[in-house]
């Protein structure tokens, strides 16, 4: 296995040279970090090993953890060509490659703080104006190319993003799945999962905080067992899935289940880290 190969918004890269193996391959993507509203992934079922902290070539070791490494779920591609083969990731929109540079300088001038405004893959005058104000302020020529300009946009939002937001990291030797739960704009709703490898951490809300109640959720593997939070009590809906719930009542009725989470302390300047410890967890079979 190697990665990461980098793809800007809209751009091809050779991952594999020709001649290629006719055989099932699998691959797996991730958004920057750089980007707001949580972590997109592009893969499927098989759980393979990665570095996320850097490039890494590696076979696939039967125990991420004990190599420093963390599982992804990759998706199965059966290439039958020698010479040429192309996988495309992509939303919604299906934009074509110019389009989708576009949107993503306009997705990265939001999230960088330099402008606000539609993300439909058109860059006006207004846009222009402020990409030419962005260049003059981080004493970058005017002839910058759209390439190199994605790259300095996406170094700024991560800056940004550092700066605020909330972040569950496992300081256990264990898997975690965490989740959280907390008063939103249309009232108290939970979110999850997220899979939190021993020494991982993931960033759940990549905005500032708004308001001081936060509550978490977690599930640690011990072995065959699974450990729960000692001192949770707030109850909230999970799902089996990925899920994104409003409300916290009557869960089992909307085939969701009640768990039961413990408050988190209130954000300071904006952002809050939540940190899982072992002592933290009730020991198995004490539930």
């Amino acid at each position: 296995m190697d990665g990461w190969t980098k793809l800007q918004p809209g751009s091809c890269q050779v991952a594999v040279r020709a001649p290629l193996d006719p055989k099932i391959h699998y691959v797996y993507g991730r958004t920057s970090t750089a980007h707001r509203g949580g972590l997109r992934e592009w893969g499927g079922e098989r759980e393979l090993c990665v570095d996320p902290t850097g490039g890494f070539s590696l076979e696939s070791p039967p125990n991420c953890n004990a190599m420093g490494l963390e599982a992804r779920g990759f998706r199965a591609v059966d290439i039958s060509s020698r010479s040429r083969w192309t996988t495309t990731f992509t939303e919604i929109e299906n934009y074509d490659r110019a389009t989708a540079q576009a949107a993503g300088i306009q997705r990265l001038l939001e999230e960088a703080g330099v402008l606000s405004g539609a993300i439909d893959g058109r860059i006006g005058y207004k846009t222009r104006t402020a990409i030419g104000k962005f260049l003059e302020e981080n004493n970058l020529p005017d002839s910058t190319s759209d390439s190199d300009l994605i790259d300095f946009l996406e170094q700024v939002a991560k800056e940004n993003g550092r700066n605020v937001g909330f972040t569950l990291c496992n300081r256990t030797d264990k898997r975690i799945w965490s989740a959280i739960g907390r008063r939103g704009t249309e009232g108290w709703e939970s979110r999850g999962w997220w899979m939190l490898e021993a020494g991982g951490c993931a960033r759940v809300i990549d905005k500032a905080l708004r308001g001081t109640e936060h509550y978490v959720f977690g599930e640690m593997e011990d072995g065959t067992r699974i450990r729960t939070l000692a001192k949770a009590s707030d109850p909230f809906c999970v799902g089996r899935a990925k899920f994104a719930i409003v409300g916290r009542d009557d869960c089992e009725a909307s085939a969701y289940r009640t768990a039961l989470f413990a408050a988190a302390p209130e954000p300071v300047d904006q952002r809050l880290v939540f940190e899982f410890f072992e002592r933290d967890f009730a020991k198995a079979g004490s539930q």
